[in-house]
């Protein structure tokens, strides 16, 4: 089954940890009820993740913490997270980039903060201040401004929403990038164009104003 850049590299690092962690009992409590003391604390992350005995997944990151004293409890990536999936031959085909992560395990919900930057198979290329993805509802959206750019076309705006393989995606109030050297032409010169093609198309000159002789 084909994932997206987000759902191969996140999911299947992530259930590979929760399966280790299940291994190990958490047997001392804390100390007082409100205690927000972390359940684990880990340092210099860097781990390469194989799927079926290939290497596929990279994680690093200064520091992942798991807390299930805060409400709601949470997996904090305070110093960033960065992501990374490689193809056969090593290559880099998506990342995933930000200065800060959270994950609600109770609610199925990351939340990436600071410079998020993604990097999905299609060649789509993501940048925003925020990022949340719902793995509930199989959504991504970000409330702050954010910037597309594809093989085709650039778009800028303020409202982002997405399905997980970022594949169907909508912008509010956006900004779209276009040709430079067509978006400086005056509008005579458009007309000028259109009526010259529109004249090749019929296979004859385009016909220019003279003038009208008084005598």
């Amino acid at each position: 089954m084909r994932k997206s850049a987000i759902s191969a590299v996140v999911v299947i690092f992530f259930l590979a940890l929760v399966a280790c962690s299940e291994e190990k009992e958490h047997t001392a409590p804390a100390i007082y009820p409100r205690d927000s003391v972390a359940m684990m604390v880990s340092y210099g992350v860097n781990a390469l993740i194989s799927d079926s005995g290939v290497i596929k997944y990279r994680i690093v990151s200064e520091q992942w913490e798991i807390n299930q004293n805060r409400n709601p409890s949470r997996w904090i990536f305070e110093k960033g997270l960065f992501l990374e999936q490689f193809d056969l031959a090593m290559h880099i085909q998506s990342y995933i980039q930000c200065d800060m992560a959270y994950y609600y395990d109770v609610r199925r919900l990351w939340e990436l903060r600071g410079r998020v930057r993604i990097l999905t198979t299609n060649g789509l290329r993501f940048s925003s201040e925020e990022l949340f993805w719902d793995e509930r509802d199989h959504e991504i959206w970000s409330n702050k401004f954010s910037h597309l750019i594809t093989s085709d076309k650039e778009l800028q705006g303020n409202r982002f929403r997405s399905d997980e393989r970022m594949t169907k995606y909508s912008v509010r109030w956006t900004k779209g990038y276009f040709d430079k050297e067509e978006v400086s032409k005056s509008p005579r010169d458009k007309m000028n164009k259109a009526q010259t093609d529109s004249a090749k198309m019929r296979g004859r000159q385009p016909k220019h104003p003279q003038r009208l002789n008084n005598n």
